[in-house]
């Protein structure tokens, strides 16, 4: 179980909630949680969620009654997450939050404090859960900056559209970059792009190469997706999908820049999961383009899943690979 969800549950054993309508942000499931309605915009997550029989909803409305969160890794993101919250709890409502220590929970905790006074706070798996109500006065001024934060704004000096949260909301990724200076003019037919965020990659392809026929962008946060649908037109199809689990189609050429962390922590694995899947769905004579950290030893596993693959480019971060 996620720590922070522990810490949570924990947390409510001690102080259950008020009767009345529960919304989870960033729902997760557990058996010891009341019935909620979730919204989560990670597909895996989102998976899970559903198969333990929660309701979830894309974008939650309404009024509640108590309102617990689990928030994200990002600053901007879990303020304004805060002040979301407050628009959506009822004139009594409450709303708990749980976060692990590493992820910053004693400056979220005094973040929230300086908008209203807490209502508990309890420490557990070197975790923090704490709780604040509507029914005390908020600070205007702080949650008005929050909202803020909320928005979705464009990268300085690009077209690009991004929101809170998201993969590299505030620059593109110099990975990314790199990536797309090596990407050819002679991409062509059906090109499917790996986690492909808010649409950077395919943004790039689709400029370079004319002979794409479409470009399928696979991406796990409907954040991002909802971002790269704004930043792409034409010739993409868009696909909140878990790419682990699968691609439901074959490929021409696939380009990629691999995840390699889950949550808070580096995980190779996360990225060879996504290399082993592109190998399963390249047609037969494609080829594959993918960046990576140099250290990552992507090479080796390529090379295991039966691609020929050699570095390209590289800088003193990152290298382009191609694998066919």
């Amino acid at each position: 179980m996620n720590p922070a969800l522990e810490s949570l549950i924990f947390a409510l054993n001690e102080q259950p909630p008020s009767q009345g309508e529960i919304l989870f942000l960033g729902a997760e499931p557990d058996s010891e949680l009341p019935e909620v309605v979730g919204w989560q915009p990670l597909k895996p997550l989102a998976v899970v969620c559903e198969a333990a029989g929660m309701k979830l909803v894309e974008e939650p409305s309404g009024v509640f009654q108590t309102i617990f969160s689990l928030p994200g890794k990002s600053k901007e993101e879990t303020l304004a997450g805060f002040a979301k919250a407050y628009d959506l709890l009822g004139g009594n409502g409450t709303l708990v939050v749980g976060i692990a220590n590493s992820a910053g929970a004693s400056r979220f905790e005094k973040e929230l404090k300086k908008a209203t006074p807490l209502l508990y706070s309890v420490s557990k798996n070197k975790c923090r859960t704490f709780a604040v109500s509507k029914q005390t006065p908020w600070n205007a001024e702080l949650l008005a900056e929050w909202r803020e934060l909320g928005k979705t704004t464009t990268i300085p000096e690009t077209p690009f559209l991004t929101e809170p949260g998201v993969f590299s909301a505030k620059h593109i990724d110099p990975g990314s970059a790199l990536l797309a200076e090596h990407l050819p003019a002679s991409l062509r037919g059906k090109v499917a792009d790996l986690g492909a965020g808010w649409g950077f990659l395919s943004h790039a392809a689709l400029g370079k190469a004319p002979n794409i026929q479409q470009i399928d962008l696979f991406e796990a946060d409907r954040r991002a997706l909802k971002c790269a649908k704004v930043n792409i037109s034409g010739k993409a199809v868009f696909h909140w999908h878990d790419v682990t689990s699968g691609l439901p189609d074959s490929y021409d050429y696939i380009i990629t820049n691999p995840p390699f962390h889950t949550a808070q922590s580096k995980d190779v694995d996360l990225g060879k999961q996504f290399l082993s899947v592109a190998a399963a769905s390249l047609r037969r004579g494609g080829s594959m383009y993918l960046v990576a950290n140099r250290q990552l030893p992507y090479e080796a596993h390529l090379t295991e899943l039966g691609l020929r693959a050699r570095q390209i480019a590289e800088n003193h971060a990152y290298k382009v690979i191609f694998a066919s």
